[in-house]
């Protein structure tokens, strides 16, 4: 159905205190914590890559044969999403509780969309946390199947994949293995530094955070300036932490060794994306649409694998309650 529909889009073408710091820290979290949901390319962004937006070729022989073009590619992109959702998988009910912007979060999401698992999104306010006061666990994500209570990205995807392939173990590659711990243990720790990076970026950062997350008016506003403020000096403390001396250049090297990786494959997985790739899209998601993101797309290699990613994951599976 998104193949014919995009097929069809296409067709038309051519024609303060210590309580105020400790909140600003759980704030914080949403871009570091333990899309979005728009980000797929569509067929008009497809189309304008191949050139068909201009008018000497939305029509006659040049238009028809770029449309073939066109509509193979978007058939090649479709058919890396075959969703591997096990029958004997059927949950009734599957709720996330997330902050938007939380990279692991936004690493869960990206496993369940790909699977084609329907799922409630419920959004966690960082202050309050009244969403998850049921819970004796106070991080996000939060996954709810059917009741049972999962927590921690990693686990909760290895959980999962279990139960959509009971027939599998969890892939225990080397390989595999080896990038997912990288997205935990690197990857991650080179964002926050970047999209705080300047006072501009900070407010960018915050201004999405705000805009998506569960906050009350007031709070929107004080997180939005006090946050941004807070985070641009705790991103120069990160960086120490880290060992980071140039983030943008840390940034940069990060995509290129995810690109290396591959050796020239379209996925990590070879003909589709596997656990790594998953990881990978899913913690570069928030900020692919940020400065620091659109750098890293203009300055790195990294941009035709995210577009193949974007492609294969597809639309949210996700509800907002």
């Amino acid at each position: 159905m998104r193949r014919i529909n995009g097929l069809a889009t296409l067709s038309r073408a051519l024609s303060g205190s210590g309580a105020t710091e400790q909140r600003l820290g759980q704030l914080a979290l949403m871009s570091t914590c333990s899309s979005s949901s728009n980000s797929h390319i569509s067929s008009q962004k497809l189309a304008d890559r191949l050139g068909l937006s201009r008018p000497s070729l939305r029509h006659g022989v040049a238009g028809t044969m770029l449309f073939s073009v066109a509509a193979s590619f978007l058939a090649q992109e479709a058919h890396a999403k075959e969703p591997p959702r096990s029958e004997k998988f059927l949950p009734k009910e599957v709720v996330l509780y997330q902050y938007e912007a939380c990279p692991f979060c936004n690493k869960v999401k990206a496993f369940l969309d790909y699977n084609n698992i329907p799922y409630k999104i419920v959004e966690v306010n960082p202050i309050s946390k009244k969403e998850i006061k049921w819970s004796d666990y106070k991080k996000v994500p939060i996954l709810k199947v059917d009741g049972e209570q999962m927590v921690d990205s990693s686990d909760i995807i290895d959980k999962l994949f279990q139960r959509i392939n009971p027939d599998s173990t969890v892939p225990d590659g080397d390989e595999e293995k080896k990038w997912r711990q990288w997205v935990d243990n690197h990857l991650v720790h080179v964002l926050s530094p970047n999209i705080y990076r300047s006072a501009s970026e900070a407010l960018e950062s915050f201004d999405y955070i705000t805009t998506h997350g569960n906050f009350s008016f007031t709070e929107r506003l004080v997180a939005k300036y006090a946050g941004a403020t807070a985070m641009y000096f705790v991103s120069k403390k990160l960086k120490k932490r880290h060992n980071i001396t140039d983030e943008r250049a840390a940034l940069y090297e990060a995509a290129e060794t995810w690109v290396d990786a591959l050796k020239g494959r379209h996925y990590l997985g070879g003909s589709k994306p596997n656990l790594a790739d998953l990881a990978v899209f899913g913690v570069l998601r928030p900020i692919r649409y940020l400065k620091s993101g659109k750098d890293m797309v203009e300055h790195t290699r990294i941009g035709e694998w995210y577009t193949r990613m974007e492609n294969a994951v597809g639309e949210s599976a996700g509800i907002r309650e």
